[in-house]
């Protein structure tokens, strides 16, 4: 499909994840772009693993999304509770959490976990010593802060942990019972899907992650990250796997409420998205609430206009909307095959992508 952007799909982006299959950045990839009416190009590259016999990646595949999950699930949930009034954003964790009354823990709102500024800890391997969602929010609460609330951002999957206890409590359900009519409204068919858990049956178009030594086998279908697992493949900072037209239309959904005609079915309340995405004022943070947003130096490249937002998963999975040229780019890729390792060649691969979108949609 290359209709509205013939340069994306005969040039620069198509030659961009192309030239990271052969680098052997990820093993496959599926890209795609479009606006708020809809899909403007897409392209899958490569293989589910590196064997020469394994079956081709497809517009079908379904990857780990990864962090993506924060922002496509979690945030959303989070913007919808805040419409129905049911969770106050600027009240403190201690309200909704046990543990959070002493020292500095006394001052972290809600929406500093959004924020990325409660000042906990980036990561812990919880797994190692946690089962479930009582230890974790134990064993979190129990953690010296790195910082003041506030006084600096420190991207932190655990912040996000409590978010989501917060959520499942403040909406009267676990994290996936509530982000399914989030999906269900995208009106998804004929095999896309956004979904946490996905079923055993489904595997063999499902993109493998990496070689997990802990549970001894190659992850297909199993959510990458250890934390994530010891909860039960749901939560706030990872868990959710999907296509990209799932996430694409996902993005459509967003730009339409941003959009001047506002049109129906809506996502959530564009007065409470725009809060969502006005960035924060914590010092050198470029986080909003969930979401990332512009920096010419960032995944998103240097093309994108200073309105843009957007998020990456560890995975090799990124999604980057820009309301500004009413334009959006999913790249989903199983980087982490075989065995995982931060970097590898996705961060250029991601820069390169985006800045060829823009250049594209430009031509």
């Amino acid at each position: 499909m290359t209709n509205g952007l013939p340069r994306v799909g005969d040039c620069g982006a198509r030659r961009t994840i192309e030239a990271g299959l052969a680098s052997r950045i990820f093993p496959g990839a599926v890209a795609e772009a479009g606006s708020s009416s809809g899909v403007l190009w897409r392209h899958a590259v490569g293989r589910l693993t590196y064997d020469e016999d394994a079956a081709k990646v497809s517009a079908a595949t379904i990857f780990d999304l990864a962090s993506l999950t924060k922002v496509i699930a979690t945030a959303t949930v989070a913007m919808r509770l805040v419409a129905r009034g049911v969770l106050d954003l600027e009240r403190s964790v201690r309200d909704y959490a046990p543990g959070w009354d002493a020292g500095d823990r006394r001052a972290v709102r809600v929406r500093d976990l959004l924020e990325h500024s409660s000042g906990l800890p980036g990561w812990a391997p919880l797994f190692e010593s946690c089962d479930g969602r009582e230890a974790f929010a134990r064993a979190i609460a129990a953690l010296p802060l790195e910082h003041a609330p506030r006084s600096a951002s420190l991207y932190s999957d655990l912040g996000f942990i409590v978010l989501g206890f917060i959520l499942e409590d403040a909406g009267g359900a676990p994290l996936d019972e509530q982000f399914d009519p989030v999906a269900a409204e995208l009106g998804l068919s004929g095999g896309d899907v956004l979904l946490y858990a996905p079923p055993r049956t489904w595997r063999a178009r499902i993109a493998p992650t990496r070689v997990d030594t802990r549970r001894d086998r190659l992850l297909v279908g199993e959510v990458d990250d250890a934390n994530a697992a010891a909860l039960g493949g749901v939560a706030a900072h990872a868990g959710l796997f999907g296509t990209a037209a799932a996430v694409g239309a996902f993005a459509q959904r967003i730009l339409r409420a941003l959009g001047p005609a506002n049109d129906a079915p809506l996502l959530v309340e564009p007065a409470v998205l725009r809060r969502f995405l006005a960035k924060s004022a914590v010092p050198g943070s470029s986080r909003a609430l969930g979401w990332d947003t512009m920096l010419p130096t960032s995944s998103c490249g240097a093309r994108m206009s200073p309105s843009a937002f957007g998020h990456t998963g560890y995975s090799g999975t990124s999604l980057w909307i820009d309301p500004a040229r009413d334009l959006y780019a999913v790249l989903l890729t199983n980087r982490v095959y075989p065995a995982g390792g931060p970097g590898d060649g996705i961060r250029e691969v991601r820069r390169a992508f985006h800045d060829e979108v823009v250049a594209g949609l430009a031509s």
